[in-house]
């Protein structure tokens, strides 16, 4: 099976904003797009009213893939866009397919004017879950957002791309995660952004001079630890070019901040393989629900 960008896609508007963000995510990489439906089955004692019916539930929802198909083929020509539409737990469902996709994306609802996600059940329960790459997309996102404001302050989609963000932790390197962020980087022709947040000592808040010396040391390590994480994708992917930001401090925080000027932000989580339970670490959920971008989930071992 060739391997697709899937969108999960209910009609909400946080979920248009979604598939659109796949459609050019699809341009960028040249895979087909996929459209999921999933529709929960009417209960018995609804489905025999009327208007609620379980014939005309399942003709609305079939109604959503196949308008918003066609819409995203007129504006997006050369992405092969198809539509499928199955019964099931979104969860669920979504999750299984995840398993032959390049990459999944849903919406999620902006917290604020300012920035942020909502992100539902659904959202969290796949995000745990899953183990291709995952991207959170908010309502209202557009293509304008993801780049440069032009000479005279307006947004345009016709500017260079925003840098890509990455939150990088050097204890745990995982290549999937930094490749992902350097791929994106490359196809955007844009800046890799990369954030290494550490935590301050303690004893650091005395400021004597012994201590200070001890502070600069660490800071000294952790740049340099953050540097060799990153060389030998440096060598891969020499055109793209990356800043690196090493500082104490919130991790999700620095991300968060980073986000406001970025046309993707990039985390990771850890593989779990319990059945049950949303396991995505504080650094990641934090930034899910309050990044003012769209994020990419990559899991990793």
């Amino acid at each position: 099976m060739s391997r697709t960008i899937t969108v999960g896609l209910d009609g909400s508007p946080e979920s248009l904003a979604a598939a659109e963000w796949a459609a050019r995510e699809a341009k960028l990489r040249g895979l087909a797009l996929r459209l999921l439906h999933v529709y929960e089955p009417v209960p018995e004692p609804m489905a025999q009213a009327p208007l609620l019916g379980a014939e005309t539930h399942q003709h609305w929802s079939e109604k959503i893939p196949r308008e918003a198909a066609g819409g995203l083929r007129l504006r997006h020509p050369g992405v092969e866009v198809t539509a499928r539409h199955l019964a099931g737990r979104p969860s669920e469902v979504l999750g299984e397919a995840a398993r032959t996709a390049e990459l999944l994306v849903l919406g999620s609802r902006g917290m604020s004017g300012i920035g942020g996600f909502l992100v539902g059940s659904v959202g969290l329960a796949v995000v745990a879950h899953a183990e291709c790459p995952v991207v959170l997309v908010r309502a209202g996102e557009q293509a304008a957002d993801e780049h440069e404001r032009d000479p005279v302050g307006i947004p345009s989609g016709a500017t260079a791309y925003r840098p890509v963000v990455l939150g990088l932790d050097t204890g745990h390197p995982d290549a999937s995660m930094i490749e992902f962020a350097f791929d994106a980087a490359a196809r955007r022709e844009t800046v890799l952004r990369v954030v290494h947040g550490w935590g301050r000592p303690s004893y650091y808040s005395y400021g004597g001079a012994a201590e200070l010396w001890r502070y600069e040391d660490l800071a000294q390590g952790e740049a340099i630890a953050l540097a060799e994480a990153l060389r030998p994708w440096r060598e891969k992917y020499p055109a793209v070019d990356v800043t690196e930001a090493s500082r104490p401090g919130n991790p999700a925080e620095q991300l968060i901040n980073a986000s406001r000027e970025a046309s993707l932000v990039v985390v990771g989580r850890r593989i779990r393989r319990k059945p049950f339970g949303v396991h995505i670490g504080s650094v990641t959920h934090a930034v899910l629900h309050h990044a003012a971008a769209p994020v990419a989930v990559v899991a990793h071992d």
